[in-house]
């Protein structure tokens, strides 16, 4: 130390702060640390408040800010309650990054290609919110576009209000949902049966059959699924007249059962299914088996 100016040498505050000479003079040459003159062999020198300086400088390193922004702070161009504020929007959103990483190589080590589809499962799992939700919203306007029936705008609209919103710290099971999600409405023939079951519910009787006809057929249908009954046989012709009136004319006969081909489309359960999963709520059970026995039975009985 230059006793008669209170200077001290880097080797000297390298001594006293632990840091190593190399450091000190690192960052001395990005401006955290300016010497305060030379000495008259060309030394760097420095005031004694470079001691405090350099731990404050070393605290703010550890909690991982960039050289810039503990420059500010220690020039005090900015406060550091504003450097801390930007440093931790800054770490939460890498935290998120991470747990999302995290849960997508979770998600590669359950499947039995650890390498195929990964790169895709990456991609779509760091998608930010708001282009998840223009993810969805593509896929309502591609499957309802020019329809102006006020039933199915309805839907459209209820569609819309159920954007996949994964937690910050999704599981493995969330992160498989968002993807299957993904890649479901971008499919092409999947938006196509979407579509379909638009265009074609304009003319049908769709909302009286989902009002009144489906809570007969799982009361009904869904036990004789799951006894083993055959659609085809006496037992079930039994059970479909309960669900069926005898008297009911072949164009609603036809007409139910292209609701029912409609309304079984297993991928249509499955989207709600995936959005009920990403909300961390339990699928209700599948309906898909008893229209589909429902079908069956009209095609054997009818």
């Amino acid at each position: 130390m230059d006793e008669a100016n209170d200077r001290y040498t880097i080797g000297e505050l390298a001594r006293r702060t632990g840091l190593s000479t190399r450091t000190i003079r690192f960052w001395s040459d990005n401006g955290v640390l300016p010497p305060a003159e030379r000495s008259a062999g060309g030394y760097r020198l420095y005031r004694a408040d470079a001691v405090g300086r350099l731990h404050l400088a070393r605290t703010l390193r550890e909690l991982g800010l960039g050289l810039d922004s503990v420059r500010e702070v220690l020039d005090r161009q900015s406060t550091l309650a504003e450097v801390a504020a930007s440093h931790v929007e800054a770490l939460e959103a890498q935290i998120q990054l991470l747990r999302l990483n995290r849960a997508v190589l979770r998600n590669a080590l359950s499947r039995d290609d650890k390498t195929e589809g990964l790169a895709l499962m990456h991609k779509l799992a760091r998608l930010p919110a708001r282009e998840r939700q223009q993810l969805i919203d593509g896929f309502v306007d591609r499957v309802f576009a020019d329809i102006d029936d006020p039933d199915a705008l309805v839907i459209a609209e209820f569609m819309r209000e159920m954007p996949p919103r994964l937690p910050a710290d999704p599981t493995s099971a969330q992160v498989d949902a968002w993807i299957e999600l993904a890649e479901l409405v971008s499919d092409d023939d999947f938006q196509h049966t979407m579509r379909q079951m638009v265009l074609r519910g304009g003319s049908d009787n769709r909302i009286e059959f989902g009002l009144t006809v489906r809570p007969v057929i799982l009361e009904h249908a869904r036990p004789a699924v799951e006894k083993g009954i055959t659609a085809g046989s006496a037992a079930g012709r039994a059970i479909l007249d309960r669900i069926v009136p005898a008297d009911l004319s072949d164009s609603e006969s036809q007409a139910l059962l292209e609701w029912l081909d409609l309304v079984a489309e297993p991928r249509v359960e499955r989207y709600w299914e995936l959005l009920s999963l990403i909300d961390n709520r339990s699928p209700e059970p599948s309906s898909v088996p008893a229209f589909a026995w429902v079908a069956a039975a009209l095609r054997a009985h009818r």
